[in-house]
C-alpha cells in the first residue's frame, strides 16, 4: 500500500510541472507564468518563466489588506536589551512602503542591489522586505563580519545603498558597526551612494556627511511606495555562502521559486498553518533567517519571532523555554549547537520545569548533523517530536526532512529521514555509479532542482557549473557524504572532505562523532584526520565534558578510545582524544573541522571570516600542542 508520503513524493518526480504548478496557486500573481520550468538553456533551469508577482505583496500586504492585518507579524524579543515588541501585519506593512520610499528616494530601483548588514532587530526585516517591495536586490551581510570580508561581498554585488545600526549586542559586549562598515567601504573599490544607519541608544554612530543618512529621520520623511510586480525570474536576493577563501560565492534565489517553495514548505515540512506562532532560531545574515525567520513564516500567514539572544547566557539554559511560553511559539526551528549547549549547561532540564510548554509541538533542528544523543536528549526533555532535517545555503530549504505536513514518518535518530518532494536524491560514487544501500558515497541531486533552489552564482554562470555541476554530468554535488539504507532514508555522516583515509579504509568522521557523542559525560564532540606517515591519515577526538562532570579525563579519554573500537571497530585506528572547554565555530554553528585540522598538521591558516570567537583557536592549539600535534612535524 502506497503511503501519503510516497504518493506526494511519486507526484513530485513523475509530474514535477503540475506538481510546483498546483503549489504556485496558493499565491498572488499580478501574471501567470507561460511555462513552469523552462529548461531551454541546461543546466540553468529558470521556474515560472513569464510569471509577475511581488514577494512583498504576498508575504505582508496580502495579509495587512485580508483579515490578518491585526494579528502580530512581528514578535521581537531581546534579552539582551529587555525589549518585546509586537508589530502586526498592518504596521509591519507601512513600516515597510515607508522604508521603500527611502530607499526610492535616494536612487534605488529594480535590479539594483542593497547590502543590509544588521543585527537582530526588526528593521533588518523591514529592510528585506523593502527591497522586495520595488525589485530591488537585497544582500544580507551578518552583523559585525570583519571589515574584509564585508569589503569583498560590496565589490561583488556592487550596492546603490548600504543599510546598516550603530550596533549589535552580544552578551557582554556591544558591538559597535558602524567603524567595521567604514573600513570596509575604504577597503572596497565599489563605493555605494549612501548608506542608511538606524541608530540603536546602546552606541550612537559617528555620521559622514553627504553619505550617511539616519533612519528615523529619512522614514519620517519619506513618502511610502507601493509594490513593483516583477518576473518570477528576477533576483529577490544574494547571500554569500559562509567560510570561502577569496572571492565569495554569491547565492542568488530568484522571486517565484523562492515564494512557492517557502510556502509549500511551511505547511508540508513544518506542519506550520497561518495564524500559528513559528520561531526560528537563527540570524537574519543565514539562510534559516531568511527562509524561516522573514519569507517562509510571513508568506504563510504566521506570526515569526526575531529573537535577540542565545540559547543559554541571556540570562540562562531556560532562555528558549522561556520564549516558547510566553509568546506561544507552536513549532521552533534551530541548530543542534544550540541544544547542545542547552544540554550541556542543563543536563538534567531542571530549567524546563520552569515553563509551560503544553502548546509547543514540534522542534526542528538543521544546520549540522544532529548526533542521535543530542536528539534523544531534546525528545526526553520536551515529548514532542524532535525533527532533524537536511539542506544548504544553497538549495534554500529542506532536502530531506519528516515531512510532518505529509505524514509524520518514523524517526530514526541520526537520520534526516527521506527525501523532501521535488528533490531527486542519489548516492554515487566516483565514476557516477548508484552506491548499493548503506554504502557511503557522494550525495547529489538530479537535475532539474525543485523551486526555491540557487538557479546560479551571482554575475558567475562558469563558477556555479564548475563548483557544482562538473563533478556529475546531470547532477548537482552537494558536497556532503553519507548514504541510503533499505527504507530508502538518508543519512549525511560528514562533508566529502571529512571522510578520512586510514591506510587504505574510507572512514566516516561523523560516525566517530555519534560514537563520542553518546558516552555519558560528552555534551559535544568533534572528529579530524590528521596527516600520519604511516597510515596516511588518523582520527583525532575533540570532546567537551557536560557541566559537572568530576571524573578524571584520562579515564574518561581511555572510555571513549575503547567505545570506537567497539562500535566502529579497531580499522578506525581511533586512539586519541582530547578534551577542551570549547569548539571553534561559525556564527550559525558550524564546527571549524577544517581549521583545527590544518592547526594539528602545522599547516598555515587563514582566520576564518565568520568565526564566532577567534580566541578559541589558540585553546585548540594548546590542547593540540600538549599531545604532540599542532608543530610542523
Amino acid at each position: 500500500m502506497t503511503t501519503k508520503y510516497e504518493e506526494v513524493y511519486g507526484r513530485s518526480m513523475n509530474d514535477p510541472e503540475g506538481f510546483w504548478a498546483d503549489a504556485a496557486e496558493e499565491l498572488h500573481w499580478d501574471r501567470k507564468w507561460d511555462k513552469v520550468l523552462d529548461d531551454t538553456k541546461k543546466p540553468f533551469y529558470r521556474w515560472f518563466a513569464g510569471g509577475l508577482l511581488n514577494t512583498c505583496y504576498n508575504a505582508v500586504d496580502r495579509h495587512a489588506d485580508g483579515h490578518r492585518g491585526d494579528q502580530p507579524a512581528i514578535i521581537y524579543d531581546s534579552p539582551v536589551t529587555g525589549t518585546v515588541q509586537s508589530i502586526t501585519y498592518r504596521e509591519l506593512r507601512d513600516h515597510v512602503a515607508r522604508f521603500a520610499g527611502v530607499l526610492v528616494q535616494h536612487g534605488v530601483e529594480k535590479g539594483d542591489r542593497v547590502i543590509i548588514y544588521m543585527p537582530m532587530i526588526p528593521e533588518a526585516a523591514v529592510a528585506m522586505l523593502a527591497c522586495a517591495r520595488i525589485g530591488a536586490i537585497h544582500s544580507v551581510v551578518f552583523g559585525g563580519f570583519a571589515a574584509k570580508e564585508l569589503a569583498t561581498r560590496i565589490d561583488d554585488a556592487k550596492p546603490k545603498v548600504i543599510v546598516s545600526a550603530s550596533c549589535g549586542i552580544e552578551v557582554k559586549r556591544v558591538v559597535e558597526y558602524k567603524p567595521l562598515l567604514d573600513e570596509a567601504i575604504e577597503m572596497a573599490a565599489s563605493k555605494p551612494r549612501h548608506t542608511v544607519i538606524y541608530q540603536r541608544p546602546q552606541a550612537k554612530a559617528a555620521m559622514t556627511e553627504g553619505r550617511d543618512l539616519d533612519w528615523a529621520q529619512s522614514v519620517a520623511a519619506a513618502k511610502p511606495v507601493d509594490c513593483v510586480p516583477v518576473e518570477a525570474t528576477h533576483p529577490l536576493y544574494i547571500l554569500y555562502t559562509s567560510g570561502t577563501t577569496g572571492m565569495p560565492k554569491g547565492v542568488v534565489r530568484d522571486n517565484g521559486g523562492h515564494a512557492v517553495a517557502m510556502k509549500w514548505s511551511m505547511k508540508h515540512i513544518y506542519n506550520v498553518e497561518p495564524g500559528e506562532v513559528y520561531w526560528a532560531a537563527s540570524d537574519v545574515g543565514w539562510v534559516v533567517g531568511h527562509s524561516y525567520i522573514v519569507y517562509g513564516p510571513l508568506l504563510q500567514g504566521c506570526t515569526t519571532v526575531i529573537y535577540e539572544g542565545k540559547p543559554v547566557g541571556t540570562p540562562d539554559a531556560g532562555a528558549f523555554w522561556r520564549v516558547i511560553e510566553q509568546h506561544r511559539v507552536e513549532t521552533l526551528f534551530t541548530a543542534p549547537t544550540a541544544f547542545r549547549a542547552i544540554k550541556r549547561e542543563d543536563p538534567e532540564g531542571e530549567q524546563l520545569k520552569k515553563y509551560d510548554l503544553s502548546h509547543f509541538r514540534n522542534l526542528f533542528l538543521a544546520g549540522e548533523r544532529c548526533d542521535p544523543d543530542t536528539l534523544l536528549w531534546a525528545e526526553a526533555q520536551l515529548g514532542v517530536p524532535v525533527i532533524d532535517h537536511w539542506w544548504q545555503t544553497e538549495t534554500g530549504w529542506a532536502i530531506a526532512a519528516n515531512p510532518m505536513g505529509i505524514e509524520q514518518l518514523p524517526v530514526k535518530p541520526g537520520s534526516p529521514t527521506r527525501a523532501v518532494p521535488g528533490y531527486d536524491v542519489q548516492v554515487l560514487d566516483e565514476n557516477g555509479r548508484q552506491m548499493a544501500p548503506g554504502q557511503i558515497g557522494s550525495i547529489v541531486i538530479k537535475l532539474p532542482m525543485p523551486p526555491g533552489c540557487l538557479p546560479t552564482l551571482w554575475g558567475n554562470d562558469e563558477r556555479y557549473v564548475k563548483s557544482y555541476l562538473s563533478a556529475y554530468d546531470g547532477y548537482y554535488l552537494t558536497g556532503d557524504a553519507g548514504f541510503k539504507d533499505e527504507d530508502g532514508y538518508l543519512w549525511i555522516m560528514s562533508r566529502i572532505d571529512d571522510i578520512i583515509n586510514v591506510a587504505g579504509h574510507r572512514l566516516s568522521t561523523g560516525a566517530m562523532e555519534e560514537v563520542l557523542a553518546s558516552h555519558p559525560d560528552v555534551a559535544e564532540c568533534a572528529v579530524i584526520g590528521v596527516a600520519d606517515t604511516l597510515k596516511g591519515e588518523l582520527p583525532l577526538g575533540f570532546v567537551c565534558l557536560k557541566a559537572g562532570v568530576r571524573r578524571e579525563e584520562d579515564a574518561i579519554r581511555k572510555e571513549l578510545v575503547q567505545l570506537v573500537r567497539e562500535k566502529i571497530g579497531p580499522v578506525a585506528a581511533f586512539k586519541t582524544v582530547t578534551v577542551v572547554d570549547r569548539l571553534p565555530k561559525t556564527r550559525s554553528g558550524k564546527i571549524l573541522r577544517g581549521t583545527m585540522k590544518k592547526i594539528a598538521d602545522g599547516e598555515e591558516y587563514k582566520m576564518p571570516a565568520t568565526i564566532d570567537d577567534p580566541s578559541i583557536l589558540g585553546e585548540i592549539s594548546a590542547a593540540l600542542s600538549s599531545i604532540g600535534y599542532a608543530r610542523k612535524h
